[in-house]
Parts: structure tokens; C-alpha cells; sequence
């Protein structure tokens, strides 16, 4: 995919995106994302999967979520503090969400599990637009940013719709690759 001008901001390409993304969610796309990311044989040996609870037009993880829990596979959704700062919590069932601040769904407050983060740990990604090197626009935070250099030993996976997948993307230092991206369409091991 081609981007409307080669030298948006990110800002501008967070909204390109945003619309784009809305138009290409949907239940058969998230249906078939879930199946192409239950492929990959990673889950093998996983140690914890670090989930994001989708919200808006994100490719769905709520189904994965229980594919995981009923393989027996330990899952971790975060929380954002005050400070950038985002920490995983271990769940038994996405019923111990709750929706936080911003009015994403949480681990609620009296679960303290956090996992060891090992290079047998997933962490499912999101974003506005990934391209097939690794390269994402997430939503300006920084977040998964400062969590994914700290952690730079776990399997990254970016979860997105095969129309939010363009040529290239800016990016900057900071800015952290993902090692794997799962659309509707495939799936692709990203700098291999």
C-alpha cells in the first residue's frame, strides 16, 4: 500500500490509518487473523502470552485469549501507569478485566502476578499500521515502545488488517520492531 504523500507525520498517518482501519474491521477478518496466529508454532513452548484486550477497531484477541487459557497457556494483559511505565498481570480469565483509564479493558486491581518475561514469552502487539519488516505506527504513547526495548529477548507478534500494511513507515530511534506480523491474509516473520 501506498501512503497520500510521502512525508506525513506520524499524526497524519495515525489518522489515515484509524479510518482505514475501521473500514477493514470485521468478525470474518478477525475470525481468520485468530486462525493464522494459532499457526504459528511458537506457542509451543510459550511461557506466558502477553495479551492487549482489543478495543475500537483492533483485530479481535478475545477469542485467542480462551484458545490460549484452554491449551493451558498462562496470559497477561497490562496496565499503564502515571509514568509511560506498562506492566503485565497473569489472568485466569478475561473476566478478571475491568475497564481502565483509557476505557481499555485492565487486569483489575488485586491481581499482583506479574510474569518473568523469558525469550519463551510472546507479546501480542498493537498498532494502527505495521509494515513487513517489523516497522509499526501505534497510537503515539510510546508504550509498547519502552516495554519492547526493555524486553528485547520475547517473540513480538503485530496483529493486523492485511489493508493497514504499507510499504514503508517513518521511523525513529525509539521506535521498536516487531518480530512477526499476522494479518487475514498471512503471516510473516519480520529481518529473517
Amino acid at each position: 500500500m501506498r501512503l497520500n504523500g510521502d512525508n506525513m507525520t506520524k499524526k497524519e498517518l495515525r489518522k489515515q490509518f484509524t479510518e482505514i482501519r475501521k473500514s477493514a474491521s470485521c468478525r470474518e477478518s478477525d475470525v481468520l487473523i485468530t486462525e493464522n496466529l494459532k499457526k504459528l508454532t511458537v506457542w509451543e513452548s510459550a511461557d506466558v502470552v502477553l495479551l492487549y484486550a482489543s478495543y475500537n477497531s483492533e483485530p479481535s484477541t478475545w477469542k485467542f485469549a480462551s484458545w490460549l487459557l484452554e491449551k493451558g497457556i498462562s496470559i497477561a494483559y497490562p496496565k499503564c501507569g502515571e509514568y509511560g511505565e506498562m506492566t503485565f498481570y497473569k489472568v485466569n480469565s478475561t473476566d478478571q478485566l475491568h475497564i481502565g483509564k483509557f476505557g481499555i479493558a485492565e487486569p483489575t486491581a488485586n491481581i499482583m502476578d506479574i510474569p518473568y518475561i523469558t525469550d519463551k514469552t510472546v507479546c501480542i502487539v498493537p498498532g494502527l499500521a505495521f509494515t513487513a519488516d517489523g516497522k509499526r505506527i501505534g497510537y503515539g504513547g510510546g508504550y509498547y515502545d519502552r516495554f519492547l526495548l526493555k524486553n528485547s529477548q520475547l517473540f513480538s507478534i503485530g496483529l493486523v488488517y492485511e489493508k493497514c500494511i504499507p510499504e514503508d513507515l517513518p521511523s525513529l530511534e525509539h521506535d521498536i520492531k516487531v518480530k512477526a506480523i499476522v494479518t487475514e491474509e498471512r503471516m510473516v516473520l519480520c529481518n529473517e
